[in-house]
């Protein structure tokens, strides 16, 4: 949380129009997001529906805000009582709640539930209707068509793509999306927004994973399709991109990393509503492992074993 806690200082000019913000999914983007607009200033309302679910967000924001917390008091940069105080006020501006109603009075409405189309597409027809009018939408989604999503809830002018990265306390960027639907002042409301909170915000239009993952996924793709034709091993492709292309992982360990299940999930989609295009297409590895529920980091194992966060050996 080291750029988070360097946060506790900032002065924040939040957006005008928003004084309160909707949160809904309570997982480990959720959470993230709902904790970055809290310190920031804003008001939220954190939902999910699942009540085990929101109090696991509810207890994994306390406990970040502790840290920072303390952190703060261990740099001597606050003493304990001040630090106190801003953990104290800050989760007093976040309101857990299991109930969709509770966004009524929301100016803004993130969406970061399970990312499975149709589920989102009802998500937001029942949203549109419960929703203080002039409120924005906007969701988190990492691949799926913001216009679909938009006119699923019945305001696709007020419709954007807001997508976070993991973890969204550390990772600086945030991608606005907008639609041929989406009007100038809620994507520049949303933009503004997305800037207040201590995010570079880049503006996207509705392409297949926007920028950050239309690059991304075919990269890691081609990785793995190295394996399927037997033009190199798992260990070599990766310490090949780290060593000669400079990137931090390479892109077996992210690929296990963001999760087997997720990439496939992903191209699967891209493949099915883009079949002319050839950047998408599903490696038979990828197919291979997630059939056999080895997801990667969050299974153990996937083309590394993992301890924790660490690959520690490449799988058999």
């Amino acid at each position: 949380f080291g750029s988070c806690t360097r946060q506790l200082h900032r002065t924040y000019a939040t957006v005008a129009e928003i004084k309160t913000v909707g949160v809904v999914g309570m997982g480990l983007m959720g959470h993230g997001i709902a904790q970055m607009t809290a310190t920031t200033g804003y008001k939220v309302v954190a939902v999910d529906i699942n009540d085990a679910q929101l109090e696991k967000g509810r207890k994994a924001i306390e406990n970040s805000l502790k840290k920072m917390a303390a952190k703060q008091v261990e740099k001597k940069s606050m003493d304990v009582a001040t630090a106190d105080k801003w953990f104290a006020e800050t989760q007093s501006r976040i309101t857990p709640s299991g109930d969709l109603k509770s966004l009524s009075s929301c100016d803004l409405i993130i969406e970061a539930i399970v990312e499975d189309l149709a589920i989102k597409k009802k998500f937001f027809v029942e949203l549109g209707s419960l929703v203080n009018p002039n409120a924005i939408l906007a969701s988190n989604t990492s691949s799926f068509p913001i216009t679909q999503l938009g006119e699923a809830s019945g305001r696709a002018s007020q419709f954007v793509g807001l997508h976070f990265f993991n973890p969204v306390q550390v990772m600086k960027l945030a991608e606005v999306i907008r639609t041929a639907a989406t009007n100038e002042g809620t994507f520049d409301t949303t933009f503004r927004f997305a800037k207040s909170i201590g995010k570079e915000p880049v503006v996207c239009s509705d392409t297949p994973g926007f920028i950050v993952n239309r690059l991304l996924v075919p990269f890691l793709a081609q990785g793995l399709l190295m394996l399927d034709r037997g033009d190199a091993t798992v260990q070599d492709v990766d310490i090949a991109m780290k060593f000669g292309a400079g990137m931090p992982m390479g892109p077996f360990t992210l690929a296990d990393y963001v999760g087997l299940d997720t990439c496939l999930s992903i191209l699967k989609g891209w493949v099915a509503r883009h079949p002319e295009e050839p950047a998408f297409v599903i490696p038979k590895c990828l197919e291979a492992k997630v059939a056999a529920g080895k997801l990667g980091r969050k299974s153990g194992e996937g083309f590394w074993k993992w301890e924790g966060d660490k690959p520690v050996s490449v799988a058999l």
